[in-house]
């Protein structure tokens, strides 16, 4: 579809001073471009909030929404995030969202300066939630908000909406271990961003990320199978439930330093998936990025039973770097890794992000990463996931960034109900569930701009149809945004010369 903003120009190279002391890189953005990349890829969650909305909302065609979520249960679960363009809570990507935004001030946290309280708003706005999810009823955690059915079959602001609020939840009868552990892993990574700045806000989490974590080790069984017309084929559990039982372990002992849990890694690690190369890191397979995680423990600590997970850790990376002998994986003719048609860009931000903390835990220690008989350096990686952070913000083919709102040429036609209808001070009077389907199909652009949100990406020859309908290329989701955040941080603090 034709554009109505000028053309897309990049800016003239520049020559980036690397931190850590690392070698000169280029790239086609400045640290100021990066930091406000960083500052609009936060804001994007206030886009996505569900729940009474703080006086301080910047995002103001969004208005209250879900103010009785849980009610039907008699439990309070107002709050937390839509976790795309639809209305839906779904709790398996939501706590993944939120691990991974933690993990994003964790690793990169003192580059966001201005940011930072904001990155701990969007931590807060989803543990808040989590945690009432997890303590409303003992033996129960509440996973699921809204018929996902019933809302597909509408297209009505978050504001309107008039589908089945249903509440779905796993116990100890109906287990899912899967959602459960992630939602631990969750709380713990979110219980290290609050440790100084509220520390019984911080002690809550962790708590309650350990019993969660007992709920989810002892009653196992993947969500998927309770919960089955409801979870799937949305968010169903593709890879199982042991990694994120790993997986949540693996925060719960970065969180708490607690023996238990390393003795817990040590003894499970072998039958959970420690053994196992995985060359994808997303909502439902964390088996990459608890490599990654655990390697830290290897590197900085010396803790040889971790070693195992810094060799996965260098399988993992060196798959990612062309020329590698163990190099396998795909990209466009412009540079963009690809894994799959629908939502594309979650794996290009995981794997940024996942190559940025690598490369810092291996410069920590003057470590590489061993690629059969060649070695790859932490400046490497990083170099690669430039490449990846500034192709989606414009540096591709198209010359058009995939972040909402950033630079001078994104896509206008964002497949999300909330951005594409007018809003409520727009047009106070209700837009019921059929009536919203003239926005949809609508050729105007969306009224709401969704600052910030990163989108589905071009395909694999770096086409990008910007069309609302086509969801698989044109939605957005919190989980392509979490990663994102801590890699943009990351260059955000590089210094610039020209």
């Amino acid at each position: 579809m034709a554009f109505s903003l000028v053309p897309y120009s990049l800016t003239l190279p520049i020559l980036c001073l690397a931190i850590c002391s690392l070698s000169l890189t280029y790239s086609a953005f400045t640290s100021q471009d990066y930091n406000d990349a960083l500052g609009k890829s936060i804001l994007f969650f206030e886009g996505q909030r569900s729940g009474k909305l703080p006086p301080d909302q910047r995002l103001k065609w969004r208005a209250d929404s879900g103010l009785s979520d849980g009610s039907s249960s008699y439990v309070d679960l107002v709050g937390g995030y839509y976790d795309a363009g639809d209305n839906v809570k779904f709790g398996l990507p939501m706590a993944f969202t939120t691990t991974l935004l933690a993990w994003s001030v964790i690793e990169f946290g003192s580059s966001m300066q201005s940011q930072i309280q904001n990155a701990r708003s969007a931590i807060r706005w989803s543990t808040d939630y989590l945690l009432k999810a997890a303590t409303a009823t003992p033996g129960t955690l509440y996973v699921q908000l809204g018929d996902p059915n019933k809302d597909h079959q509408c297209w009505e602001r978050p504001e309107d909406m008039d589908t089945p609020r249903n509440v779905y939840k796993v116990t100890t009868q109906s287990p899912g271990s899967d959602v459960a552990a992630e939602t631990a892993a969750a709380l713990a990574a979110a219980s290290i961003v609050f440790h100084d700045s509220d520390p019984s806000y911080s002690t809550k989490l962790l708590q309650t990320a350990m019993k969660v974590f007992d709920f989810a080790d002892k009653y196992r069984g993947s969500y998927s199978d309770s919960l089955n017309s409801v979870v799937c084929p949305f968010y169903c559990s593709y890879s199982g439930y042991h990694d994120e039982l790993l997986w949540g372990a693996s925060w719960i002992h970065r969180a708490s330093q607690n023996a238990s849990y390393l003795a817990y890694i040590q003894s499970n690690g072998h039958t959970l998936g420690a053994d196992d190369d995985d060359y994808s890191f997303s909502w439902d397979d964390k088996r990459a990025g608890t490599k990654v995680l655990l390697s830290k423990g290897f590197l900085e600590k010396n803790i040889q039973e971790f070693e195992l997970y810094k060799a996965h850790s260098d399988n993992y990376i060196c798959s990612l770097i062309p020329g590698s002998p163990n190099f396998q994986a795909q990209y466009t003719p412009g540079g963009l890794l690809y894994k799959g048609s629908e939502s594309n860009l979650q794996y290009v931000t995981s794997s940024a992000f996942l190559l940025l903390t690598y490369a810092k835990y291996l410069s920590s220690n003057g470590g590489v990463a061993s690629c059969g008989s060649s070695t790859v350096t932490a400046q490497k990686l990083i170099s690669q996931a430039q490449k990846q952070v500034d192709y989606i913000l414009g540096n591709n083919p198209a010359k058009m960034s995939y972040m909402v709102g950033f630079g001078q040429r994104y896509p206008l036609y964002v497949h999300h109900r909330g951005s594409s209808i007018p809003s409520v001070n727009a047009h106070p009077d209700h837009i019921g569930c059929n009536d919203g389907f003239q926005y949809l199909h609508s050729g105007s652009p969306n009224p709401n701009v969704l600052v910030g949100a990163i989108l589905g990406g071009p395909d694999s020859s770096d086409n990008f149809a910007d069309d609302r309908n086509n969801y698989q290329q044109s939605e957005p989701a919190t989980y392509i945004n979490a990663p994102f955040v801590g890699a943009v941080a990351f260059f955000s603090a590089k210094s610039t010369a020209t």
